[in-house]
C-alpha cells in the first residue's frame, strides 16, 4: 500500500476547512483523505500551529528519512586499502571474510564510486560486461573453422606435419611469443617476431 503525503496546497485547504469550523470528518471526506491523516493536521492547529509551521517540521522529519550513510571504521578502512594494494577486488575481500566488513560487496563498490576509496586504485578498470556479453572485435570474414579440418585432413591425427599455432602476449601486452605445436611428435616450435601485429606475426611465420 502506498501513502501519498500531504502537500503545501492540501494543509492549507485544510488549514481553511479548520478555521470555518469544519469538522475533521467532513475535511476528510471534501478531500479524499483518511480521517486520521486530518486528525494529526488538526491536533497541531489546536497547539496554535499553522500550516506553513506543519510543512516546515514535514520536511524536517524528511531529511531523516531513508538510509543512512555508512561510516566504516578506521580499522575496516586501513584493511580495505591495505587489501586493494595487493591487488585484491571487493568481490575478494568480502568474499573471503578474513576479516568482518560492516558492509556488502555491492555497497564497497559503490564507496569507491563515490570517492571514498580511490576506485584507481583497484586491479579492474573500466566498465565491466554485461551477462551474455559476445565480443565481435577483431572476427575476420571468410576465415577457415578448425571444426572444417577433418572434412580436409582426415588423417591429420596420424599424419606427421599438422602444427597448431598460438601467440602468447608478454607483459603489459606490448610482446608476444608464437608457439607451434606438431600434432604427432608433440614438438614445440617457438618463434619471436617484432611485434604483436598481424603484419609481425605474418612475417616471423613466413621466415621460419
Amino acid at each position: 500500500m502506498t501513502y501519498k503525503h500531504l502537500t503545501i496546497d492540501e494543509l492549507t485547504m485544510i488549514e481553511s476547512y479548520y478555521l470555518q469550523h469544519n469538522k475533521p470528518v467532513e475535511i476528510a471526506n471534501r478531500m479524499g483523505r483518511a480521517i486520521q491523516t486530518i486528525y494529526n493536521v488538526v491536533n497541531k492547529f489546536k497547539q496554535g500551529k499553522t500550516a506553513l509551521d506543519y510543512w516546515h517540521q514535514y520536511k524536517e522529519n524528511k531529511k531523516k528519512c531513508g538510509r543512512k550513510v555508512i561510516q566504516l571504521p578506521a580499522h575496516e578502512v586501513d584493511y580495505i586499502k591495505e587489501k586493494v594494494t595487493l591487488g585484491w577486488t571487493p568481490d575478494v575481500i568480502i568474499g573471503r571474510k578474513e576479516r568482518p566488513v560492516s558492509c556488502g560487496m555491492r555497497t564497497l563498490y559503490r564507496l569507491f564510486s563515490k570517492g571514498i576509496f580511490d576506485i584507481d586504485t583497484l586491479p579492474m578498470k573500466g566498465k565491466r560486461k554485461p551477462n551474455g556479453h559476445q565480443e565481435k572485435r577483431g572476427k575476420q570474414q571468410y576465415q577457415r573453422s578448425i571444426h572444417d579440418r577433418p572434412d580436409n585432413y582426415p588423417d591429420f591425427n596420424s599424419e606427421f606435419g599438422h602444427l597448431e599455432g598460438d601467440t602468447i602476449v608478454g607483459i603489459h601486452h606490448k610482446s608476444a611469443v608464437i608457439t607451434l605445436v606438431e600434432r604427432l611428435s608433440k614438438v614445440i616450435i617457438t618463434i619471436k617476431p617484432n611485434g604483436r601485429k598481424a603484419l609481425d606475426i605474418e612475417t616471423a611465420l613466413f621466415t621460419l
